[in-house]
């Protein structure tokens, strides 16, 4: 299970299927674990269903639960207010 956690932290929010192949797990594994680390609280996770090129895709989405990713790098560009 740290694995997912692990898996989670660096790549944020994502499909069981990816999960389970990043790690090498089945995703009948990847599932039940998912459920053991949301009914924990560690994870939170809801059913997704898209579409990509016209196939429906659909799965568990996770994420860790009260983990904000860090900020993106950069500098932010300045409000300009205009005065007339």
């Amino acid at each position: 299970m740290n694995e997912i956690l692990q898996y989670l932290k660096n790549r944020g929010e994502c499909l069981d299927s990816e999960i389970a192949q990043a790690i090498g797990i089945s995703l009948a594994d990847a599932k039940k674990k998912i459920l053991e680390l949301t009914a924990s609280g560690d994870v939170m996770s809801y059913q997704s269903t898209r579409f990509e090129k016209g196939k429906k895709i659909e799965g568990m989405r996770c994420r860790l639960a009260g983990f904000t990713p860090p900020a993106a790098p950069g500098r932010r560009a300045k409000v300009q207010l205009k005065i007339s």
